[in-house]
């Protein structure tokens, strides 16, 4: 999905998105479930660490 998907979804600018992405900005507990609703992972996985490649 690109970000002008999510974007239109969830009517979210580009610049909104971007500055999540890149740590800039902090959305709500509302904002992280709709976006993972988006995406098709749960609430929990979007906010979860990466996981240890070195395991």
């Amino acid at each position: 999905m690109t970000q002008e998907e999510v974007e239109a979804l969830l009517d979210f600018s580009q610049q909104y998105l971007s500055s999540v992405e890149n740590g800039r900005r902090n959305p709500t507990i509302i904002t992280l479930y709709e976006l993972a609703q988006v995406l098709g992972v749960s609430h929990v996985e979007l906010v979860a660490a990466p996981a240890d490649k070195g395991t």
